[in-house]
């Protein structure tokens, strides 16, 4: 296991050590207070603490929210007595990425253009975050799933728990791992990336820091703990910050089930060019060995969307050579391409079936990897038009990194 953890965290932790959806039903107008009331701050020392609080939504981010942030991280960043920033959720999650549902009703209502705003909004923050230059914290406690994942990789520090649970589970639901995923899936070890992005399996709080998605881990109990020490910390050093996470960190190894034990199957099996010899190879590996984990791998996949699978798993192998602020910008192409229904209606399909109606059977189109054509893949990459610009993000103000 040591040799294990030791060869996951070099292969990645360097790259994600610095690296790196989602609306709410509240309309775009939301009064001031809401908006106020969906991020809390609180303020000790020289740390400020941004909380996501919408908990019965299990903290879903929106343009709202997005905004706020985006607001607040810059005035911190010019306040000379901040130090540092940390971002925790309320409630039993960090933050579940979004309610896809109101994205649903916004799309099929015509509102095309708040959908916009939204992206527009959100991977901009995630930018900021990726180049901010404060020591930033986010404690992963509970679900940290899509635009969660988004709005704390990016960050120096990721604190995992015992109740963590990270996916990018968008081929579910017809749509492709977005807000900076094809960059910090890309960085991981092998082809880890391409599992978690193609077939939206979990990862515990220990799978976490063992692959390098996250920096530290501790025991659930010890927040309050840690919390009070971030808290009465003065200080804008990094490795002051790591001192006291470490201070509280905890030793923490995947369990036997873990994919992470099977990282030379896995690497053989989704380093393939092409969704159809990853599953191929899937097949054989499973028919050789009987090896149940391979046969629900293969049950995940052709649950997936098609067209999903071939856009993830380009999005995925492009981010492998491309900068933060490059994967935003095509990441944001890719998703208005997805919510516009010129190429595919899947998202929509893909949230109805799993989330408004819950029958878990959507009719996606095409409806199978070999009807999927290679210019229907093509068009998700495509520049949006001169009618429609692309994410326009501070690269010369703010430098993005590798």
């Amino acid at each position: 296991m040591q040799i294990l953890k030791r060869l996951v965290i070099r292969r990645c932790r360097q790259s994600l050590i610095q690296c790196n959806r989602s609306l709410s039903s509240l309309p775009i107008n939301s009064s001031a207070d809401d908006l106020q009331n969906q991020v809390l701050v609180e303020g000790k020392a020289s740390c400020r603490i941004a909380i996501l609080n919408r908990p019965s939504s299990l903290n879903a981010l929106n343009t709202n929210i997005g905004a706020r942030l985006h607001e607040l991280y810059a005035s911190w960043e010019d306040d000379p007595n901040i130090g540092f920033v940390v971002m925790k959720g309320s409630g039993r999650a960090f933050c579940a990425g979004g309610d896809i549902v109101s994205l649903y009703h916004l799309i099929n209502e015509g509102k095309i253009e708040e959908c916009k705003d939204f992206f527009r909004t959100l991977y901009s923050f995630i930018y900021h975050l990726g180049t901010y230059l404060k020591p930033h914290v986010a404690i992963l406690n509970g679900i940290s799933m899509g635009g969660g994942a988004g709005v704390s990789i990016p960050g120096t520090f990721r604190l995992a728990t015992g109740r963590t649970v990270f996916a990018t589970p968008e081929t579910q639901i017809g749509f492709h791992p977005d807000a900076g995923a094809s960059f910090y899936l890309s960085h991981l070890p092998g082809h880890l990336g391409e599992y978690l992005g193609l077939t939206g399996e979990k990862l515990s709080g220990a799978e976490m820091i063992s692959c390098g998605l996250a920096t530290h881990y501790s025991h659930t109990e010890k927040l309050p703990l840690i919390e009070k020490e971030l808290g009465n910390l003065v200080t804008d050093d990094p490795s002051v910050i790591e001192s006291s996470l470490e201070k509280y960190s905890d030793v923490a190894y995947p369990e036997k089930i873990s994919a992470l034990h099977r990282i030379e199957v896995l690497d053989k099996c989704f380093g393939h060019d092409t969704v159809e010899e990853i599953i191929d190879s899937l097949e054989s590996e499973a028919s050789a060995t009987d090896d149940a984990w391979c046969n629900s791998i293969l049950k995940k996949l052709k649950e997936a969307s098609p067209l999903s699978l071939k856009v993830s798993l380009r999005s995925i192998r492009e981010g492998r050579f491309q900068t933060l602020d490059q994967c935003l910008v095509r990441e944001y192409r890719m998703s208005l391409q997805g919510i516009s229904k010129q190429i595919s209606s899947d998202f929509c399909e893909g949230v109805r079936a799993r989330v408004v109606d819950k029958d878990f059977a959507p009719k996606w189109e095409p409806p199978s990897l070999e009807k999927v054509s290679n210019d229907m893949v093509n068009q998700y990459f495509a520049p949006l038009g001169e009618s429609e610009p692309d994410l326009d993000l501070p690269t010369k103000q703010r430098e993005a990194f590798n």
